[in-house]
């Protein structure tokens, strides 16, 4: 409360207050001394990085938000896929983990993608990969360093994500604009992401296996569409579908390097499926990092604590700075 010259700075007295509070003089100004120690961040909404056909309109815009410290480029630069169960993909989501990312000297993208059931796999991939290209093809323009580039994602996120980073050096997921910049990158983040579509099942009770076997699940408008504008049909109906959706299936000697983390109380997607991409990845020398967060869920406040921050921090910065 201020009155006048004279400032009054009042806490409970069992609060927990981290802040200083210093002491109060009547009648005269309060001097606070200050260490920098965060960077300021600005906020760039709605840039569109591409048009593609959805929901049957030919010329549907993709957007990114950027967020991006106030120092002096070109920064490495994290793209951040959200997640959404494969029927939305909310490029808001994750906001905390995303500012502190950037608070840490990183320019991050969130992006939108297409999802089921206005589109089939490939074309969110398609959409990933033609955010990255765009980041390269305008890296002057955003202050990005075009050879220091992450994508990052959970749940679906992390699972295009994956796609992203195991499918570095093939050209046919590469569509749209900007083909003459590369959509390789450099490291992959995933969190609590899918894997394999056909064992998303894998881990959990029976009656939770089955409902992933119907044509009406998310993962199988993902992989063939609602059986009025595609194929339809569960994902085991079409395995050689579900097997080109598999991040494991593009494993080579130019995958990205990957971190994964995965929590051992999630019961929406199976901790299994993180392993086994770990097993694949290493299996192939490919490096990988798998992390298991003790008492975690799917989402929620354990993926925001310092702990787990400090672990996405630390893999970046080996990897892009």
């Amino acid at each position: 409360m201020r009155n006048g010259n004279m400032a009054i700075i009042a806490a409970d007295a069992g609060s927990n207050n981290r802040y200083a509070i210093p002491s109060v003089v009547e009648g005269s100004s309060i001097e606070l001394s200050v260490k920098p120690s965060r960077l300021a961040v600005t906020l760039v909404s709605n840039i569109v990085y591409a048009q593609v056909e959805a929901f049957c309109y030919p010329n549907v815009p993709l957007r990114m938000d950027a967020l991006r410290p106030e120092i002096r480029g070109p920064l490495p630069a994290v793209v951040f896929v959200a997640g959404g169960g494969f029927i939305s993909a909310n490029k808001d989501a994750y906001l905390q983990q995303r500012l502190q990312i950037a608070e840490s000297g990183y320019a991050v993208f969130g992006i939108e993608y297409r999802y089921a059931a206005g589109a089939t796999f490939p074309s969110p991939l398609e959409d990933v990969k033609a955010a990255i290209r765009y980041l390269r093809a305008h890296a002057d323009k955003l202050g990005v360093d075009s050879k220091r580039i992450a994508v990052m994602g959970e749940s679906a996120g992390g699972y295009l994500a994956a796609l992203a980073g195991t499918s570095n050096g093939r050209k046919e997921f590469d569509r749209g604009d900007c083909l003459d910049q590369s959509s390789d990158v450099q490291a992959v983040v995933d969190l609590y992401g899918l894997s394999d579509l056909s064992r998303i099942g894998d881990g959990f009770p029976l009656e939770a296996r089955a409902l992933h076997d119907s044509p009406a699940s998310p993962e199988a408008l993902w992989v063939n569409g609602p059986a009025l504008f595609g194929l339809g049909g569960a994902v085991k109906d079409r395995p050689e579908k579900a097997a080109a959706a598999n991040p494991m299936s593009y494993i080579s000697a130019r995958t990205a390097p990957f971190l994964l983390m995965h929590g051992d109380r999630d019961m929406l997607v199976s901790p299994d499926q993180t392993r086994i991409l770990h097993e694949a990845l290493i299996a192939k020398g490919i490096e990988s990092t798998r992390y298991v967060v003790k008492g975690a869920g799917h989402a929620g406040d354990y993926w925001l604590q310092p702990e787990v921050i400090e672990v996405i921090m630390n893999y970046l910065d080996r990897h892009l700075k």
